[in-house]
């Protein structure tokens, strides 16, 4: 039986993880949301109107699902309250349902100011600028602020007054105004007064759930190759967004998990700088960024665009034990007269390489591509594999085959019902 299922992306992030998530909350009674911050942005397409999630977990939407923000999470207040407040305007219920663990690393404004100019004078890694990565930072340093320390005021402003010292020893070298003490400890003890009705210890929850035979997802946020360890680093998250990141980040054991579930689009995006093998500068690269409509839910950036790669995706299956994939946004291929996969890479010598490989030496790679036959008729809105045009589910069953492990669902458009289950993990 399937209590514990985690979803995660297998690309670098915007696969189609929400869509996913909402629809799995049907048949689960908590969704934990395990690592990140406001940096995520995840779109639900409920009824034909979008909402935009980026720290409230993809439940919410669905009455009666408990939505944890564990302890992995750095968590920006103000950020959160406007969520809250958006989704309140609409008639989701948020209080009830929302809890948040003591347990949060804090994103105060320093860090924001940090990664701003660290963005702009060191790095140019392509960062939202929300304070993730500094945030993250202080957390390792072990000079982070985390929730519970905002709920003893004497105590919160000795914490704040010595991190300050550090950083006002920083940020005026990055030509930064110091910041003032009296006004951030007032602010921030009134926000979590707002907020401390849905604090809580979330890893006791998340196992009390458990142990009742509760079903829980977990839901990742950004995709595996962000992730500081196994990503294409320097150009990753700050985060763990791989399956070992939800053990860090909820609490919860190995053994708990019974199945996960890899997202990945029909091809590829990326947003920000980094390497990207199969990116495409010519028209397919533009018909897919139209048609898929390639612009981050949350930066509002376009996304670059390129064909599917296996090489990628091998490598992600291997270290998150995928168990089935989900491949989203099949009817952006739509009308093109051929589709191109990458099914491994050659050196300068012409050898052949079929594992992922650090970055430097990606760099002196060319990709090896297969061809497959396109299709002309349309498959948005799709919720029969045996209804798919022939070269699609052909496309389908390449894909199957060169990873190894089943394509358990297939999205043929952004509505729940625009879905294809050939296997559901909950049956």
């Amino acid at each position: 039986m399937v209590n514990n299922i985690v979803i995660i992306g297998t690309q670098w992030g915007d696969e189609g993880k929400g869509k996913i998530v909402d629809i799995f909350t049907e048949y689960v009674n908590a969704v934990v949301r395990f690592q990140g911050g406001n940096n995520a942005g995840h779109t639900l397409i409920i009824n034909g109107k979008k909402n935009i999630l980026r720290l409230i977990p993809s439940g919410i939407i669905r009455e009666d699902v408990i939505c944890i923000i564990s302890n992995g999470v750095v968590l920006y207040p103000e950020a959160l309250l406007k969520e809250i407040k958006e989704l309140e305007i609409n008639h989701i219920p948020v209080r009830k349902r929302l809890r948040i663990s003591i347990d949060c690393t804090v994103i105060m404004p320093y860090h924001i100011h940090s990664d701003i100019k660290k963005e702009k004078i060191y790095e140019n890694i392509g960062t939202t600028i929300r304070g993730i990565g500094p945030a993250y930072e202080d957390k390792v340093a072990r000079r982070g602020l985390r929730i519970i320390d905002m709920l003893n005021p004497n105590q919160l402003k000795t914490k704040i007054n010595n991190i300050l010292e550090y950083y006002n020893f920083i940020i005026p070298n990055l030509n930064e105004k110091y910041f003032n003490f009296s006004k951030m400890v007032e602010k921030y003890i009134n926000i979590f007064k707002e907020l401390c009705s849905m604090l809580c210890d979330t890893i006791s929850l998340v196992h009390n759930l458990r142990k009742t035979g509760r079903k829980i997802l977990y839901e990742g946020a950004q995709g595996s190759l962000l992730d500081i360890d196994h990503g294409t680093y320097p150009y990753v998250t700050s985060s763990s967004t791989t399956v070992g990141g939800v053990l860090i980040g909820s609490g919860i054991g190995p053994m708990h998990i019974d199945y996960i579930l890899g997202i990945t689009k029909a091809y590829t995006t990326r947003v920000g700088l980094g390497p990207f093998k199969t990116e495409l500068f010519n028209k397919h690269g533009k018909y897919i960024l139209y048609n898929g409509m390639e612009l981050g839910s949350n930066t509002g950036r376009t996304r670059r665009c390129g064909w599917l790669d296996l090489v990628n995706m091998r490598y992600i299956i291997q270290i998150n034990s995928i168990s089935g994939i989900c491949i989203t946004k099949l009817d952006v291929l739509d009308g093109l007269e051929k589709i191109f996969v990458c099914i491994g890479y050659k050196n300068k010598n012409g050898n052949l390489i079929n594992n992922f490989i650090n970055i430097e030496m990606l760099k002196e790679l060319i990709p090896i591509y297969y061809d497959l036959p396109g299709w002309k008729e349309s498959t948005l809105g799709v919720c029969n594999f045996d209804k798919l045009p022939y070269n699609a589910i052909n496309y389908i069953y390449f894909i199957e085959k060169e990873l190894g492990i089943p394509i358990d669902i297939i999205s043929t458009g952004p509505e729940r019902l625009q879905t294809i289950f050939l296997s559901n993990p909950f049956d």
